[in-house]
């Protein structure tokens, strides 16, 4: 069964919130790069869990929040070299990125 994006205050999983700044006519294909690159490298290493890719209304920030069953496991993502490809090429399309590893502190509900 596929593991599926929970968020909840003490999971043991580990948070990226990596936040793009584009400029508008290119956040489409950063979108588009992203989720190929899920699609293609990402999910199929170990301990990746889910990622979730946010274009804001005003076409000027993209964000990447992807969850990873340990930080060790992001880790090794990031020296996979098929993994690097992509994220040099995200890199050069965004004005900046700004990448965060974070914890769930407080959850809210209606």
């Amino acid at each position: 069964m596929a593991v599926t994006t929970k968020i909840e205050a003490g999971r043991p999983v580990a948070t990226l919130i990596n936040v793009f700044t584009v400029v508008p006519e290119r956040q489409a294909e950063l979108v588009a790069l992203l989720s190929r690159a899920t699609e293609e490298t990402m999910k199929d290493r170990p301990g990746f869990v889910s990622a979730n890719i946010h274009a804001s209304a005003d076409g000027e920030r993209v964000v990447n929040y992807a969850q990873w069953e340990s930080e060790e496991h992001f880790r090794a993502m990031l020296a996979d070299p098929a993994a690097r490809e992509h994220m040099t090429r995200a890199a050069e399309l965004a004005e900046h990125f700004d990448p965060r590893m974070y914890a769930v502190e407080s959850i809210h509900h209606a």
